[in-house]
């Protein structure tokens, strides 16, 4: 697994201690200019593929692959804060801008003006806080993008939600023991 390093500058800190969404973000744009790091990922055809870096302040880091017409479907990290950055081949981010509640709903009606879109490629990315509701897609259909991605504190759950039309549905609740 490779290794990667954070520089020695110092760091601004969220109220938590940790390192702050601006500071992922910039490991995440430094991280993803690492010719060396991004051409060691084994790219897979038919799925996403990913490598776990050492993120700054004891954040979460991965550096993933994405096939062709693959994407992460509707989610939110678990109230981490976070970061990412492309880092070859383009990737479109679909976000909520509001503040879903984060318990008592299995659906809810989204608003007609909530939604954002917006294409991240050649180091350019894109930080959010903790209650940040999205979905990242390569729409390609012929080339890979490769991305760089840190959350803090380190994912202690990501909610998935289903999408048809304003409806938003809480599907599942995943923990970090079942991604391994």
């Amino acid at each position: 697994m490779p290794d990667v390093r954070t520089s020695a500058r110092p760091q601004a800190t969220g109220t938590d201690g940790g390192p702050s969404a601006s500071d992922l973000l910039d490991f995440a744009r430094r991280t993803a200019a690492d010719a060396a790091l991004i051409a060691s990922l084994p790219l897979d055809p038919e799925g996403r593929t990913w490598i776990r870096l050492n993120g700054p302040g004891g954040s979460e880091a991965w550096l993933i692959g994405w096939p062709p017409g693959t994407g992460t479907g509707w989610h939110d990290h678990g109230g981490s804060r976070g970061a990412f950055a492309a880092a070859s081949g383009e990737l479109t981010e679909q976000s909520l801008a509001v503040q879903l509640p984060t318990e008592g709903w299995k659906t809810l009606e989204l608003a007609d003006d909530v939604d954002r879109r917006r294409k991240l490629s050649d180091g350019h990315g894109r930080a959010f806080g903790p209650h940040h509701v999205h979905e990242v897609l390569n729409t390609s259909q012929d080339t890979h993008a490769v991305s760089v991605h840190a959350y803090y504190p380190p994912l202690p759950l990501m909610r998935r939600y289903s999408r048809t039309g304003p409806l938003l549905r809480l599907e599942e609740v995943e923990r970090p023991e079942e991604w391994t």
